[in-house]
């Protein structure tokens, strides 16, 4: 018989293979599940930079791809490009102006992004169709099912999922409390 599914947790941990930054042994990991097309992902890039900045020694953070194909049709060409930058060693570039660039996502808009991050252009392009890239994105996707994502930007602190609103007020206290070893608050309906 087979495990029941947990809804609210990260089943997938962290990694030195995903996407991070912030300081290793940072108390409080906050993980998102984001879509580069997606228009609340674009305002809660915002939102976590201001974290970032508010817990700058206590914050690690990882980004991980649940493009939303369905309904985003540039999201997955966008994670492609982003995990190509990667192996160029340029993801958070990618990242960032992906998401300070939302209307810029057709093809010639992300080899024009590329190309403006200093990129190989030609080497980008053939690595976002290479398996290795579509795997990871995949790979990221699968885990966020398997959590329970189904909508993005979907939140964890310290692998668990954040019911609160994507605000910076909500986020920074779920934040602080698992800093400081208290439970997470639930959202008032």
């Amino acid at each position: 018989m087979s495990a029941p599914f947990l809804m609210g947790r990260l089943r997938a941990p962290v990694s030195p293979d995903d996407h991070l930054q912030g300081p290793p042994d940072a108390p409080v990991t906050l993980v998102e599940y984001g879509d580069y097309e997606c228009p609340f992902c674009g305002e809660a890039y915002y939102v976590v930079k201001d974290l970032q900045a508010r817990f700058p020694e206590e914050l690690r953070f990882a980004f991980r791809n649940f493009p939303l194909a369905s309904i985003h049709p540039h999201a997955q060409d966008a994670a492609f490009a982003a995990e190509a930058a990667a192996l160029q060693g340029s993801f958070w570039p990618m990242h960032d102006r992906l998401y300070e660039s939302q209307d810029a996502l057709e093809p010639s808009d992300l080899l024009a992004h590329a190309e403006a991050l200093g990129l190989h252009v030609m080497q980008l392009e053939e690595d976002a169709r290479s398996s290795t890239v579509r795997e990871r994105v995949r790979a990221d996707f699968l885990g966020g099912v398997r959590s329970g994502v189904n909508g993005t930007p979907t939140f964890f602190v310290n692998g668990a999922r954040h019911e609160g609103s994507y605000r910076f007020d909500d986020l920074a206290d779920s934040i602080a409390a698992a800093r400081d070893g208290r439970p997470m608050r639930s959202p008032t309906i």
